[in-house]
């Protein structure tokens, strides 16, 4: 459906879950696809993957906390594929915890990948994003607007990315740079989901939260990046799109209940 021949892909948290997800969906349509993520096996893996299925792809293991290593990782790859067309911000860190049990360097570690990364990850892509053209997608979440229990740390952090996501869509628009925001509801399989659901009541709680009674799949994310970063979409910036299947509109108390059952709450 799409074609993103010629076109280059730079994902950051690109070697699992629904970042990985989005890597493979550009890469099955065409696109050159750059990953990065902190640890050297898993770009491996994820580069080889992508390889496999006949594309040209590049990883780079840096940590987004660490601005000079992930300004080094987008010089090297724009000196080997050319300007950015589409960047996904995907890095993100979460564990669930009552606000009383989070460290203070626990909620820092939370908010300096989650939005010091995205911030560090925009900025320095910013020289080689294709002008006019590019299309940025910011990974975010229902809680950057919902308040959820035991996700204090995330919920801050989100909201933050979100608000870069607008200014940076405010400010960037006359170069002709598009930035977005996803926000994903529960999707299956993911880390993610795993932490907030470790059983299978929470489980079912949060299958009957979602008005459309089910789990989305990290194919999903992947549509809705690729429609975002297509000229389909070209009048469309500074939006958060959740991805949920409608949980969001109501769905958070039953989510929240499910992690208090399933902490014993």
């Amino acid at each position: 459906m799409y074609d993103y021949s010629n076109k280059t892909v730079f994902v950051s948290g690109g070697t699992s879950g629904i970042n990985l997800g989005i890597a493979h969906a550009f890469a099955k349509a065409g696109a050159r696809v750059a990953v990065m993520s902190r640890k050297q096996e898993k770009v491996d893996a994820a580069v080889e993957a992508l390889k496999a299925r006949g594309g040209d792809a590049i990883g780079y293991a840096a940590d987004v906390r660490d601005y000079t290593a992930v300004d080094a990782a987008f010089k090297d790859v724009a000196s080997r594929f050319g300007t950015l067309d589409v960047l996904i911000s995907g890095a993100a860190g979460n564990f669930p915890s009552p606000a009383m049990g989070i460290s203070p360097n626990g909620f820092k570690s939370v908010v300096d990948i989650d939005l010091l990364g995205t911030f560090h990850v925009v900025r320095a892509a910013f020289p080689y994003l294709t002008k006019p053209g590019a299309s940025v997608i910011n990974i975010s979440a229902p809680q950057a607007w919902i308040p959820m229990d035991f996700q204090m740390h995330v919920c801050a952090a989100k909201a933050g990315v979100d608000m870069v996501t607008r200014v940076a869509a405010l400010e960037w628009g006359a170069v002709g740079i598009r930035i977005n925001s996803i926000a994903p509801g529960p999707i299956e399989g993911t880390e993610g989901m795993k932490r907030l659901a470790p059983n299978e009541r929470a489980n079912e709680l949060i299958t009957q939260s979602v008005p459309l009674g089910c789990y989305g799949t990290t194919d999903d994310i992947a549509e809705a990046a690729m429609w975002l970063s297509s000229p389909m979409a070209r009048y469309i910036t500074g939006v958060v799109l959740p991805v949920d299947g409608g949980w969001s509109l109501g769905g958070v108390s039953a989510m929240s209940m499910g992690l208090k059952k399933a902490m014993g709450g």
